[in-house]
């Protein structure tokens, strides 16, 4: 009996096409390791799937985000195979896929080592060449128990199936509907290895190839919970081949060499000190040069946009955030209370319960709206310590943190100002590459119990900034769960100059913390009416944001933003006056400048000035001095030799410029 179905092919080929009752959709798609699965009907399913009659059925391409999330789940089955071919006690954990790669989390008797991993790679390449299927199979609560009976924690996620219990790693492995195991079937027919997993895989191991590796271990707490057992993590990569995985290796030494922790001490920018605690930096005074630019950038830009400067103390009582909605909704990411004579007060999380007093401090009409409050607000949140990165993921936030009351009819074109403000900013600081990220709330299941408000309520919000995301013709994705807890939002994720991408900005839609403050204004019919209340923060966080573009840079700032403009190098020491004079009239004209006076000798402080990646080198010796002039050295090295003091200012003032919107 014959079947009618419809492809679409990797290169965007739509087709009909008659299939054999059994047809698969690898048999459609060929063994080629260029599909690694099939969409069908919107699923994503193994290509072992038969098809039936009026399927619409696409490939999953091996470099696509998805093929590679399934690339890289099956290498954690083989990784796990491998281990236990090894270490025969050895218990599973959870092996999910994540960015770049995978983990999987054993119980083993004593820590891997650089030397288990070279064996347990090279046994991995052994399961790959056997080229075992992966054959898919539904079983019963008990079936599964049975089968699994060696495994602790694989019969610990089978009787946490759809319970609210369940941690995210373990729904990797367990769905909230029917179990599955995947079995790895050698050749000859026989099991050679089976997993609790709802998967989908690659048809065979033979689909990794030679583009995988491990990376490094780790111990971790199973599901995450430092009351339970201490596992082993394996961590490891894979990509659709070896010229992918050798890329990604460039990328990640590129990635060290940019290190923004590691620049950050090397040019003196800012530091972690042990004694303040984890997640804390303080920034030194070439870094607190960059932060005060980045500062009056946008306290400027914010005025010129009709915001109103305001600000607001750091802790507050507990009541304000039960009235926000923080607390409860938001109280993981919060410090423990402080006790004040039987009155808890909380550092705060979010600037917005503040900013709402503000409004709510007297009567606003409509003629006030919108009415756009904004600050430097600093916020602390209480970030797991093995999540914390430098200045990427800190606990003191200093957000450029705004708040645009609005009416509901106004809303839309609030967020499109927003939106073009934040793009705007990224591309004076050298983001020019990004797209646009919509979060909404989940609708089903234990995380929709984190949103609050009504059906109708986030249908609006959603498709407001649905609405301006789509106009403004920026690639704009959906995010599903992604939302803050009182509305939707747009998030601005940003490229680096190594294509790594990182959120940034952030517009989001609140409806509801104008209702628990009650905010209103008197509108033209003199009625009170509720405004909207639209959150954004142009950098996000000014500590991320300094941290993502140090490596965006390299270190190499901008002439605009370096800390020091021009460093002035004499040829020798009786030249230093000469230079103290011309750096004495670059200082007048507000140019961050400094005289190299130290005793190194000239060769050497052209070196450090390039260690130091200085824009401009002004250097002089007695031909320049005698005729008036300075030699330029630029950081690429080249050099312009000659020049006449007034005509090198004005190029530095030129090139040193900031940015004017």
């Amino acid at each position: 009996m014959s079947k009618t179905i419809t492809v679409h092919d990797l290169s965007s080929q739509t087709s009909e096409q008659v299939v054999t009752e059994a047809t698969t959709a690898l048999e459609l798609f060929g063994n080629d390791r260029a599909t690694v699965a099939a969409r069908v009907n919107g699923k994503v399913v193994d290509l072992a799937t038969e098809l039936a009659d009026g399927d619409e059925v696409a490939g999953v391409a091996a470099t696509s985000e998805e093929g590679l999330a399934i690339l890289r789940h099956s290498c954690a089955h083989v990784a796990a195979q491998a281990v236990q071919r090894l270490h025969a006690d050895a218990k599973l954990g959870i092996g999910p896929p994540i960015t770049d790669g995978f983990y999987y989390d054993f119980d083993v008797a004593t820590p891997f080592t650089p030397e288990d991993l070279k064996a347990i790679e090279k046994e991995m390449g052994s399961i790959v060449k056997e080229r075992q299927q992966f054959v898919r199979r539904a079983v019963s609560d008990s079936e599964a128990a049975a089968e699994l009976a060696a495994e602790p924690y694989k019969l610990e996620l089978i009787g946490l199936k759809g319970s609210a219990s369940s941690t995210e790693g373990a729904s990797v492995e367990v769905g909230a509907g029917e179990l599955t195991i995947y079995d790895n079937v050698r050749r000859d027919g026989a099991v050679a290895w089976k997993d609790l997993c709802r998967g989908p895989h690659v048809p065979h191991t033979g689909y990794l190839g030679n583009g995988y590796a491990l990376t490094r271990s780790s111990a971790a707490y199973w599901r995450g919970d430092q009351a339970n057992a201490q596992l082993q993590r394996l961590y490891g990569t894979a990509w659709a081949s070896k010229d992918d995985l050798v890329a990604y290796r460039t990328r990640l030494e590129e990635a060290a060499r940019r290190d923004h922790r590691k620049l950050g001490a090397e040019l003196d920018l800012f530091s972690f000190p042990e004694e303040l605690g984890a997640g804390l930096p303080v920034f030194h005074p070439k870094g607190g040069v960059i932060k005060r630019v980045m500062e009056d950038y946008v306290r400027t830009a914010h005025i010129r946009a009709g915001f109103q400067y305001v600000g607001t103390p750091h802790i507050s009582k507990e009541g304000l955030f039960h009235t926000s909605g923080h607390l409860p909704y938001y109280a993981d990411g919060m410090f423990p209370p402080m006790d004040d004579d039987g009155q808890n007060y909380y550092l705060k999380a979010m600037n917005c319960p503040m900013h709402n007093l503000i409004f709510k401090s007297r009567g606003r009409s409509y003629r006030e709206l919108p009415l756009r409050l904004f600050e430097f607000g600093t916020v602390y949140r209480n970030e797991k310590s093995g999540v914390l990165q430098g200045l990427t993921r800190v606990r003191m936030i200093t957000q450029d943190d705004s708040h645009s009351y609005v009416t509901a009819d106004s809303a839309a074109d609030e967020v499109k100002h927003l939106l073009t403000f934040v793009t705007n900013l990224l591309e004076d600081f050298g983001l020019d590459d990004y797209y646009l990220e919509l979060s909404t709330r989940d609708t089903e299941g234990a995380k929709s119990t984190k949103f609050i408000g009504s059906d109708s309520q986030w249908e609006v919000a959603t498709a407001v900034l649905e609405q301006v995301g789509r106009e403004s013709g920026i690639e704009l994705v959906p995010d599903p769960g992604g939302a803050a807890y009182y509305g939707p939002k747009i998030s601005v994720q940003a490229k680096d100059a190594i294509g790594r991408t990182w959120q940034m900005s952030t517009i989001q839609y609140d409806f509801n913390q104008p209702a628990r403050f009650g905010l209103t204004y008197t509108g033209p019919d003199g009625h009170p009416a509720e405004p909207v209340m639209i959150h954004s923060a142009k950098f996000g966080s000014i500590e991320r944001f300094i941290g993502v573009l140090t490596e965006h840079y390299a270190g190499a700032f901008p002439a605009w933003l370096a800390p020091v403009q021009v460093v002035c190098i004499p040829v020798a020491e009786e030249y230093e006056p000469y230079l103290a004079e011309v750096a004495a009239k670059l200082l007048a004209a507000d140019i961050r400048v400094e005289v190299d006076k130290t005793d190194d000798r000239f060769g050497k402080k052209i070196r450090n000035a390039q260690t130091q990646k200085i824009p401009f080198m002004l250097i002089a010796g007695e031909t320049d001095a005698a005729a008036g002039h300075v030699s330029f050295r630029y950081r690429d090295g080249t050099q312009n030799n000659g020049v006449t003091i007034e005509a090198a200012i004005e190029e530095i003032i030129a090139s040193t410029r900031p940015p004017k919107r």
